[in-house]
C-alpha cells in the first residue's frame, strides 16, 4: 500500500472521527438542540473540511460513513426509511460533495449550495414524513440551518486556507 494511500485513510478515519465527536457535543448541549429534531450543525464542518481537503469523492465516502456511524451511535430522529433518507442520508451526504463547486475569492459557494440542498431536502421530510405545513417546516428549519450555514461559511475558509499551509493536498 503507498504511503498516500495510508495518509488519505487516515485523514479519513479523522474526519469521520471529528464529525462524531462534534454530533456527540451537540447533542450534549440541548442550547443547540431544537425540539423536535435538528440542531445547530457543528458536525458539518467535518464533513465540508473532508470534502475540501480530500476531494468530492472522498468526502463522499466520508459523510456516507458518518451517517452510518450516527444512525449506530446516536439518536436519530425518523419514523421510516423516506424520512431517513430525506434527514440524513441525502441532508448529510451532499456536504461530500461541496468542493465540486467553484469557489469565489474566500467565498465557498460548494457551502452555500449544500446547506440549501440540505435545508430543501429536512423542509421537505417535514411535509412528507412529519405532515407539517410548509410554511411550519420551513420556519423550523431555517431556524437552524441558516445558523449552521453561516458557521460553514465563516469557519470553512480559515481552517482550509490554515490547512493549505501546513499539509499537501492529498
Amino acid at each position: 500500500m503507498k504511503k498516500s494511500s495510508v495518509l488519505e485513510l487516515v485523514f479519513m478515519a479523522f474526519y469521520v472521527a471529528l464529525f462524531m465527536v462534534l454530533d456527540y457535543m451537540t447533542n450534549m448541549l440541548s442550547i443547540l438542540q431544537m425540539p423536535r429534531g435538528g440542531s445547530l450543525g457543528i458536525s458539518t464542518i467535518a464533513l465540508l473540511m473532508a470534502s475540501y481537503h480530500l476531494g468530492w469523492q472522498k468526502g463522499l465516502m466520508v459523510s456516507c460513513v458518518s451517517i452510518l456511524a450516527q444512525f449506530i451511535t446516536g439518536p436519530m430522529y425518523t419514523p421510516d426509511l423516506i424520512g431517513f433518507l430525506l434527514d440524513y442520508g441525502i441532508a448529510f451526504s451532499v456536504y461530500g460533495l461541496a468542493c465540486l463547486l467553484p469557489n469565489i475569492g474566500w467565498f465557498y459557494t460548494g457551502i452555500l449550495a449544500t446547506n440549501l440542498i440540505r435545508f430543501m431536502s429536512s423542509t421537505l421530510s417535514g411535509v412528507l414524513v412529519w405532515d407539517t405545513q410548509w410554511w411550519a417546516s420551513v420556519t423550523y428549519n431555517a431556524s437552524y440551518m441558516i445558523p449552521t450555514c453561516i458557521l460553514g461559511l465563516i469557519l470553512i475558509p480559515v481552517l482550509d486556507n490554515a490547512l493549505k499551509k501546513y499539509t499537501k493536498r492529498v
